[in-house]
C-alpha cells in the first residue's frame, strides 16, 4: 500500500514510513501540545508534493490558522483549502437556541452535512479534521458519537481520502471509541519539570498491520514546524570496521592502559571535582586529530570559552581543531535539551560529520536533563551500543561527591564501560596530589599499578608507580618503605 509522507521530520522513522493512503487516523493531545502544527505540515506536504487538501476546523478560525502558519513562515498554496464551519449566527441568540430547530440532532446532522459538502466541492486527497471535542459534544452520547466518526470514515473511505482527525482531549478523555475506529493512534504528550522549559513526548498508541517504532519519542515545536526525535534503538546500527589499538600522544599513559584503547569502546573517566578528567578526554581528542580523524565533544557543565581558554594553557588548542573542522564542540543546556534531541546531534556528529572519538562531558550534566536514574542507565545504554557498533571511541566523565575518602556518583554505570579510569587527589608530604589507576578493561590487559600524574603546559605527566604508599585511593596514603616512595616533583607544575 502507498504511503503519504507526513511531512514532520523524524515521524515518518517512527511510522515506518508514514502514513498509509486512504486511511483514518487520530491525532490527540492536550491543548499546547502542537496538533494543529503537524497536522498543517501534513497537509502542507501534500500541496508540496501537488495534492489538493482541505482543512476543516470547528474550533480555529481561518485566520488564526493562518496566522499560525505564518509564525512558522508559512503561506498556504492555492491547493491549500480551508473550510471554517462555524455555527450559524442564530445559534447565538438566546432565543433561538431553545427552540426545537436547532436542536443538538439537528446540529450534528448539519455539521456532518457541511463537512460533506465542502469535501464534494474541493476533492481532496488529505483531510484534516479539527477537533472532534465539538461533534462530541455534538452527539452527546458515546453511542451517537461513535455512529457519527463511522460514518464520516465510510464516506471518506469510499473516496479514497487520507484523513488525519485531532482530538484534543477537552470533552471526555476517558472516550476511546476513535480508538477501535481509527486506523492509527498517535498521542502528543508535554510535561513540565520543575525547572526548565515544558517537555513534549510522543507515542504511537496503534498502527494496524505495520510494526512502527513503540515508546515515547520526544519532540520540539521550533519556528519552521515540528521535529521529532525517534527513540534510539541501537540493534538498528551496525557498521563494519576494524578493531585496532587508539593510542593517545603520551607513552606512559598509553603503558598504564595496556597500549592503548580499542576503536568501538567505551570509557568512563571517574573522579572528584578538578581531577583533570576532561583535560584526559582532551588528549585523546588530540590524538585523534593529529591521525587526521574528527572528533565531537558534547559540554554540559564548562563554559566553551573557558574550556578552550583552560586547554590552550595545557597544550591542547581547540579552537584550531574547529577551525580545521576537525572537532565539532557543542555546549549542551540540559534545562533545555531534551534526551532524544541530544542523541539525536550524537548522530549526527556520527553519520554526518563523520566524528570517530565522542566526548560526553559529564554524565552529570546529562542526568539533570533526565532526572530518573533508570531511565538514564537505558538511554546510556543505548546511545554507548550505538557509538561502539559505529565504530566510535567515547569517552564519559563522572563528577563524584567529596574530595577524599569514600566517594559517591550520581549514577552508576561502571558496568556498562569498557574501561574504568579512576582520578583521585591523595595527600603525601604537606601536598595535595592526584593518583590515576585503571580499574576496569574488557579489551585486553592493562597496569594495575596507581601511578601519581600532574597537569601542566604539556598536558598530563605521569610518574612512577606509587609502590612505597599505601591507601592512596582512600586519599590520607601511609609510606610502606621510605626508599621505594618516589613522588613528581610538583614544583615543575
Amino acid at each position: 500500500m502507498d504511503n503519504y509522507e507526513t511531512g514532520v521530520a523524524g515521524l515518518d522513522e517512527i511510522l515506518a514510513g508514514g502514513l498509509a493512503k486512504g486511511r483514518l487516523y487520530l491525532l490527540e493531545g492536550s491543548p499546547g501540545t502542537g496538533k494543529t502544527t503537524i497536522a498543517t505540515q501534513f497537509l502542507m506536504a501534500g500541496a508540496a508534493a501537488g495534492e489538493t487538501v482541505l482543512y476543516i476546523t470547528l474550533s480555529e478560525t481561518e485566520q488564526e490558522l493562518r496566522d499560525g502558519a505564518a509564525s512558522h513562515g508559512w503561506t498556504f498554496p492555492d491547493n491549500f483549502k480551508v473550510f471554517e464551519l462555524i455555527p450559524p449566527e442564530s445559534l447565538l441568540d438566546e432565543d433561538q437556541q431553545q427552540s426545537l430547530l436547532y436542536s443538538s440532532d439537528l446540529e450534528l446532522g448539519e455539521t456532518t452535512k457541511r463537512i460533506f459538502e465542502a469535501f464534494e466541492r474541493v476533492k481532496p486527497s488529505r483531510v484534516v479534521l479539527d477537533s472532534l471535542s465539538e461533534i462530541r459534544l455534538l452527539a452527546q452520547s458515546s453511542l451517537r458519537y461513535r455512529r457519527q466518526i463511522l460514518a464520516l470514515k465510510h464516506y471518506f473511505a469510499k473516496h479514497d481520502a487520507t484523513v488525519l482527525m485531532l482530538d484534543d482531549l477537552t470533552a471526555d478523555v476517558m472516550d476511546k471509541t476513535v480508538h477501535s475506529v481509527a486506523h492509527a493512534v498517535i498521542r502528543l504528550e508535554e510535561l513540565s519539570p520543575s525547572y526548565g522549559a515544558e517537555r513534549r513526548r510522543m507515542r504511537v498508541l496503534k498502527y494496524r498491520g505495520r510494526r512502527y517504532r513503540g515508546g515515547f519519542h520526544d519532540f520540539v515545536i521550533d519556528t519552521g514546524g515540528v521535529r521529532v526525535f525517534p527513540r534510539l534503538v541501537s540493534a538498528e546500527y551496525r557498521a563494519g570496521f576494524a578493531r585496532k589499538t587508539v593510542a593517545s600522544d603520551n607513552e606512559s599513559l598509553n603503558r598504564l592502559l595496556g597500549g592503548g584503547l580499542e576503536r568501538g569502546s567505551s570509557t568512563l573517566i571517574l573522579g572528584p571535582s578538578g581531577t583533570g578528567k576532561s583535560l584526559l578526554a582532551l588528549s585523546f581528542v588530540k590524538s585523534a586529530v593529529a591521525r587526521g580523524e574528527s572528533a565531537a565533544m558534547f559540554v554540559f557543565d564548562e563554559e566553551l570559552g573557558l574550556l578552550f581558554e583552560r586547554s590552550k594553557g595545557l597544550g591542547i588548542d581547540l579552537q584550531a581543531m574547529v577551525d580545521a573542522k576537525k572537532l565539532v564542540i557543542e555546549q549542551i543546556d540540559a534545562a533545555e535539551l531534551t534526551p532524544g534531541e541530544f542523541s539525536e546531534r550524537v548522530r549526527v556528529c556520527v553519520e554526518k560529520h563523520g566524528a570517530r572519538t565522542v566526548v560526553i562531558d559529564s554524565l552529570n550534566g546529562y542526568q539533570a536533563a533526565m532526572p530518573e536514574e533508570q531511565a538514564l542507565v537505558l538511554h546510556m545504554h543505548e546511545l554507548l551500543q550505538y557509538l561502539n557498533r559505529q565504530g566510535a571511541t567515547t569517552f564519559l566523565t563522572v563528577a563524584q561527591h567529596g574530595l577524599v575518602g569514600d566517594m559517591k556518583a550520581p549514577v552508576d554505570v561502571t558496568y556498562l564501560a569498557d574501561t574504568v579510569i579512576l582520578l583521585r587527589y591523595f595527600e603525601a608530604l604537606g601536598r595535595v596530589r592526584r593518583a590515576v589507576s585503571v580499574v576496569k578493561k574488557r579489551t585486553g590487559t592493562h597496569e594495575d599499578t596507581i601511578r601519581e600524574y600532574m597537569l601542566g603546559s604539556q598536558g598530563i605527566t605521569l610518574g612512577e608507580p606509587l609502590a612505597g604508599f599505601q591507601g592512596v585511593l582512600r586519599g590520607v596514603p601511609s609510606l610502606l618503605h621510605e626508599g621505594s616512595a618516589t613522588l613528581l616533583d610538583t614544583s615543575k607544575a
